[in-house]
């Protein structure tokens, strides 16, 4: 299109001239046309510079190569839409549309998406991402946890309708069944990433106890790709979340040559989902047999056991004397010891019959009443005797214990005089510091006193003595009266003569 007709003669005056005139934005609009309308849709190969993403979403870089820049710009719905991020350095192929920005008066390329120049540049971000990511810890070997032996609940993260789902769930039936709970994802294209990521938080963020269950042991899945297939388990994000899982987690992404972030990031590493399965539980049926033959072994073992200490005690037995043989000789003491006691017993019985009787017959009755009278006599004489005795013992007694109340009251009643006294002081000693004229002295004030010792209370007092003692709060010293002459009473003046006048 041409917008000036360069064919006519430059006359110096263009005032008669016919071309038109432009307006800026006429001019801005005609170039956007002729851009778009010769270029249209283009595929445009170079590195990415600086990257800028603003806060509507809209993604800002550019494309460079060892000679020229290209300014770009990719709207929030096509960003939303990228397989792979534009990141800077990384080498690309940028697909869009060539148009101009009119108020920046630049042109810009459109861009509706990015793929990587090749696996090459794929790689090379990939291990820049890596190193540093290894470099913040997230990959160290003392942060892995150990999977559950024997899990209750299984959270598989995949999609549900792949063949995965299918051989896992196979796998779990074979081995040792369990309760398996699905949270359906993209495993590839731009929802991956975060369908993956709000996975492992989710199941993290269950309660035990709640109604849905909290899985034991965590596998995210995905059946075998390409590296672009594959990259949504290389994000960032998905690596970061798969280390903060509280819930030990299993990596089955791809097959056993595919190695993504996320591997690095799990506490297990499965070369397959279906190994990831194997890794999950263990055989039932080896289980089983193994408890079987353990169970076989105790049980010989204890059978063996008793049998053992069964025969040992046959063998002990066999040793021992019989019963009979030693108890015989025991048997035949007891008897003639039995013998012998019925007739010491009776006999014994008998002598001690005889004792009772001839005691009996020296118990008459008028020698026992005699007896006892002469018994109470002697009693009598002896109380007589105690009596005056105990009485003057009570008496002392009776006259310690008041004379030692009255000692107790005595101590007691001079105890508190002298507390009363004591007070009575400590309150005087606390008016006379108040009020004393040591007091008043501290208060600036001075003492006067006579040669004598007597208090000077009037300046005539003072005037008559010819040396006084000034005492302040702290030191005395001497002084004299100044006794100052009265001052002379002037006399009035003597009022001049009248002159008179002359007229």
């Amino acid at each position: 299109m041409d917008l000036i007709d360069d064919d006519l003669p430059d006359s110096g005056d263009n005032s008669g001239d016919n071309a038109h005139d432009f307006t800026v934005s006429e001019l801005s609009g005609a170039v956007k046309r002729t851009l778009e309308g010769e270029f249209g849709r283009v595929r445009v190969r170079g590195e990415v510079g600086r990257v800028m993403v603003a806060r509507t979403g809209h993604m800002y870089f550019d494309l460079k190569d060892d000679r020229s820049v290209i300014a770009s710009v990719s709207w929030k719905g096509q960003v939303a839409k990228m397989a792979v991020k534009p990141e800077e350095g990384m080498e690309v192929i940028a697909t869009g549309r060539l148009t101009t920005y009119g108020p920046q008066s630049k042109y810009q390329l459109q861009v509706e998406n990015v793929e990587p120049a090749g696996a090459g540049a794929l790689m090379a971000m990939l291990d820049a991402r890596r190193k540093k990511l290894a470099a913040e810890g997230l990959f160290d070997a003392t942060r892995k946890r150990p999977v559950p032996f024997l899990p209750q609940v299984i959270g598989v993260i995949t999609s549900p309708s792949g063949a995965v789902i299918r051989d896992i769930l196979h796998r779990l039936a074979d081995r040792f069944p369990r309760r398996v709970i699905i949270w359906p994802v993209a495993v590839q294209g731009e929802r991956c990433p975060a369908d993956v990521v709000r996975a492992i938080e989710g199941f993290n963020a269950l309660q035990p106890g709640g109604p849905v269950p909290r899985p034991d042991v965590l596998i995210v899945a995905r059946g075998g790709g390409s590296i672009e297939d594959l990259w949504g388990f290389n994000d960032e994000a998905v690596v970061r979340a798969a280390a903060a899982s509280d819930i030990p987690l299993i990596s089955a992404v791809g097959h056993e040559t595919d190695t993504t972030l996320i591997d690095h990031a799990s506490d297990l590493r499965a070369p397959t989902p279906t190994a990831a399965a194997e890794l999950a539980v263990p055989v039932r049926a080896e289980l089983l047999a193994q408890i079987a033959s353990l169970g076989a072994r105790l049980h010989r073992s204890g059978t063996g056991g008793v049998q053992q200490r069964s025969q040992r005690l046959r063998d002990l037995a066999r040793a021992l004397p019989r019963a009979e043989a030693v108890l015989a000789t025991p048997a035949q003491r007891l008897d003639r010891a039995s013998d012998r006691f019925a007739g010491s017993l009776r006999s014994m019985a008998d002598r001690k019959t005889l004792d009772l009787n001839r005691a009996a017959s020296g118990l008459r009755p008028g020698t026992l009443r005699q007896k006892i009278e002469a018994r109470q006599d002697r009693l009598g004489q002896i109380a007589n005797r105690l009596t005056p005795s105990l009485r003057a013992g009570l008496s002392r007694k009776s006259e310690a214990l008041t004379a030692q109340r009255l000692t107790d009251r005595a101590r007691n009643a001079v105890t508190n005089r002298l507390q009363r006294a004591h007070d009575t002081l400590k309150t005087l000693d606390r008016v006379h510091t108040t009020l004393g004229y040591k007091a008043t002295l501290k208060r600036g004030y001075a003492l006067l006193r006579s040669p004598e010792g007597t208090p000077l209370t009037s300046a005539k007092a003072a005037q008559q003595t010819t040396h006084f003692t000034i005492e302040l709060h702290d030191a005395s010293f001497d002084a004299a009266p100044i006794n100052t002459p009265p001052k002379p009473r002037k006399k009035p003046k003597k009022p001049e003569a009248d002159q008179g006048s002359l007229f």
